[in-house]
């Protein structure tokens, strides 16, 4: 009798382990991502699907707006639409909202540069942040914005701009350029001269429109940085678009950042490209009450003092606004960090294009030094971010080489050089610092698609297949593929199969391949592999 009351005893306890634990497992398999809310301000891959993935792979859910709903490059976006979007799918299981204040304001961030919207209506939206705050007391809002850009020329507007940018672009910069100055330190007698015959070429009407829609913009940017001081935005992060140290977006940024002097919730930067990725790192941090510690690392030379191409400001302010904006922090040892980001930069300061002909496989100055300290750090078990930023536009040619005759391409933890230095080191340094929530197999998933992308696309295949679009029967252009659109899709493909080939043979899906130009052009291009 003893014993069979023992047996039903343990029985009994071994019963209720295991309903417990089925139901803890089942508890287990309906407990789902956490999810984040974002909106960016168009629907580029790089900004849109290639940000989202980077969150996929950390391990939440994003909640977009339908692709449709995005703006693009002909399709300025509807704010309206955005906002009515925004209010339905903030809900109660949203742990965190990263948003585009030109999404929502102007449609898109083309539409920033070429909306007809009058002032008051924009800052009728811009006052919805305040009673979206009042609405959803407990979602974390992150928000960030531009200030408009100022780009050289009409070539380099990448025809973004009103029509009349395409004549005047060159002389509008200048003029602003001599504006910014003079207010500054003042101008030369020639220069003073160079003022009054600019102001007399450029058109009145063209003036008036571009210089109109940007004061749109900076009292929209100011109500936005006040939004910042009340605490309706948890971090705002206003982004000067393409300049450089001399520009209207200088000095439209050098007087925001005085007017949100003293905010801690606020900055301003240069780029804007990436900032929806540094938000989104910024916000998985403060979820995860984590601080990550970065130390840098530039090339030898100017390094840190380089003022890139697309930009006012030396990058090492740039990369130190964007490790705070990350939700990150800079370290002076080596020993404390992380991560170490290693910054590719040109030991003579400049930054070039690449697509230019001195992006060779060539070693130059610098190449061997900087691939050399990679691997030394790589060696001693440090996990390594490149932020690869000689060339503009793409990667160093002669560097990647060197680290792939190293075989050490897939031994670090991020990489970037698709665009702007500022773009790209925002980009690679958020997606180092969220690579800590995956696996090594995902990590080379993403480093794939950059190698891919900045390294064969941007810097060698484009400019190939640039020189082959005369061959390909009908109407288009670089900027503007239209009829040859389809036939240069499958041309590039078979190109970036080749490029793979050489020097990417072990980690690619080279039998499924595909190439879409999402925005008509061959500025950037959607690498599909494996049907993804």
């Amino acid at each position: 009798m003893a014993t069979t009351k023992l047996f039903r005893v343990v029985a009994c306890l071994l019963a209720i382990i295991f309903v417990c634990t089925a139901g803890v497992c089942s508890a287990k398999k309906k407990v789902g991502r956490e999810k984040i809310l974002y909106i960016p301000h168009d629907n580029r891959p790089i900004v849109h699907k290639q940000t989202v993935e980077i969150l996929q792979k950390a391990g939440y859910e994003v909640v977009t707006p339908p692709d449709e709903f995005l703006g693009g490059r002909e399709n300025l976006g509807d704010p309206d639409l955005l906002w009515d979007w925004l209010n339905r799918n903030a809900k109660k299981d949203i742990v965190a909202a990263v948003i585009s204040s030109d999404a929502l304001l102007y449609g898109s961030l083309v539409g920033s540069r070429k909306h007809d919207y009058d002032g008051d209506e924009i800052l009728a939206r811009a006052d919805l942040f305040t009673e979206f705050r009042k609405r959803h007391k407990k979602i974390p809002l992150y928000v960030f914005g531009s200030i408009m850009r100022t780009p050289r020329t009409g070539l380099a507007s990448g025809y973004e701009e009103p029509d009349y940018y395409r004549y005047y672009g060159t002389n509008i910069f200048r003029l602003t350029e001599l504006m910014d100055k003079n207010e500054i330190e003042g101008l030369t007698p020639r220069e003073v001269k160079e003022v009054n015959f600019l102001q007399r070429l450029i058109p009145e009407r063209a003036i008036a429109d571009w210089m109109g829609r940007r004061e749109k913009n900076f009292d929209a940017n100011k109500m936005l940085i006040d939004c910042a001081r009340n605490k309706t935005f948890d971090y705002l992060l206003l982004g000067r678009d393409d300049n450089a140290p001399y520009s209207q977006t200088h000095n439209e940024g050098r007087k925001l950042l005085t007017y949100g002097k003293g905010i801690k919730t606020y900055q301003t930067t240069a780029g804007i490209d990436e900032m929806g990725l540094v938000l989104l790192t910024r916000a998985v941090n403060e979820r995860t009450k984590n601080t990550p510690k970065i130390f840098v690392k530039y090339n030898w030379g100017r390094g840190e003092m380089t003022i890139p191409s697309y930009s006012d400001e030396a990058i090492g302010e740039s990369i130190s606004d964007t490790v705070h904006a990350a939700g990150a922090t800079l370290v002076d040892d080596e020993n404390q960090a992380d991560f170490v980001l290693a910054v590719n930069t040109n030991p003579d300061g400049l930054t070039f294009e690449a697509d230019s002909d001195i992006n060779t496989r060539n070693e130059r100055g610098g190449t061997k030094f900087f691939a050399d300290t990679v691997a030394d750090y790589l060696d001693g078990g440090r996990k390594v971010i490149v932020a690869d930023i000689a060339f503009a536009n793409g990667a160093d040619n002669a560097l990647m080489d060197e680290l792939r005759r190293r075989a050490l391409l897939f031994k670090l933890t991020a990489y970037g050089g698709w665009n702007t230095a500022t773009n790209s080191s925002g980009f690679a340094l958020s997606t180092g610092i969220l690579s800590s929530r995956m696996t090594d197999a995902q990590i080379d998933e993403l480093l794939l698609r950059r190698y891919l992308d900045d390294w064969a696309y941007q810097s060698n295949v484009r400019k190939n297949l640039a020189s082959q679009l005369d061959w390909i029967a009908g109407d288009g252009r670089y900027e503007a593929l239209d009829g040859k659109r389809d036939a240069a899709c499958d041309d590039c493909a078979q190109l970036l199969k080749f490029f793979a080939k050489q020097n990417l043979p072990d980690f690619t899906g080279r039998d499924d391949m595909r190439v879409k130009f999402p925005w008509n052009r061959m500025f950037e291009a959607d690498i599909y592999l494996n049907g993804r």
